[in-house]
């Protein structure tokens, strides 16, 4: 069994609604802080505030970059990270160009990878591969190129894309990657029980908007 304070330790806080307010963002800032949560995870616009909010907290700050398509130019990708990190952020989750894998150009997906890593200045770089829209095949070459050029975790799923994390998905990325970056199991997390399954089956964090609800069924520790 895994307990409370133990599984708020792998778990990203997070709020990434189109209509998150300020008031919105503080209160997940105060819950992370009072639950122990890893990070809060939070659209680019409010990254400044919540670096203010937990600054000496030990809670981390994490943001995404080419959310929640992927379909940026990698110029405007470089200037998010480049942003988002003068602004506070400890982690950024990439949303890498899903229509140049479907092109075959994987080469381009390295590019951009590579770009927003030599801009992270230190900060962990999280490379989001929307599962949901992948063959196995696909999602190896993604894992192999993750791995390649550095990365520090390969994540499921954006939340917005046409299905959540499921288990399969993080054996397969756990076989691919043979543990040589984490992996962030993301989207549709919502119960203590589907945690569990995640972490048994290989994740070493979740990203979750629903933290405060998977805690109430965790046993205390």
């Amino acid at each position: 069994m895994i307990g409370r304070r133990e599984l708020a330790r792998l778990i990203d806080h997070t709020d990434l609604r189109p209509t998150a307010t300020d008031a919105d963002v503080r209160r997940l800032c105060e819950d992370a802080v009072r639950h122990g949560f890893y990070a809060v995870c939070i659209n680019p616009f409010f990254v400044r505030l919540a670096s203010k909010l937990l600054l000496n907290s030990g809670v981390k700050v994490c943001t995404v970059i080419g959310f929640p398509l992927g379909m940026n130019t990698l110029d405007v990708k470089a200037f998010e990270a480049r942003r988002a990190v003068e602004d506070g952020a400890d982690e950024l989750d990439l949303v890498i160009n899903l229509g140049m894998v479907k092109s075959g150009n994987y080469a381009y997906v390295e590019e951009e990878v590579s770009k927003v890593l030599d801009l992270a200045r230190g900060a962990v770089v999280k490379v989001i591969i929307e599962t949901g829209y992948l063959t196995v095949e696909e999602m190896g070459r993604l894992c192999e190129i993750a791995v390649n050029v550095g990365a520090d975790f390969v994540k499921t799923c954006t939340g917005f894309g046409p299905r959540g994390v499921s288990v399969e998905d993080v054996r397969l990325i756990k076989g691919f990657t043979g543990g040589r970056v984490g992996i962030k199991a993301a989207g549709g997390i919502r119960t203590y029980e589907q945690a569990v399954s995640l972490i048994e089956a290989g994740a070493t964090r979740l990203g979750t908007s629903h933290g405060l609800k998977i805690l109430e069924g965790a046993p205390s520790d």
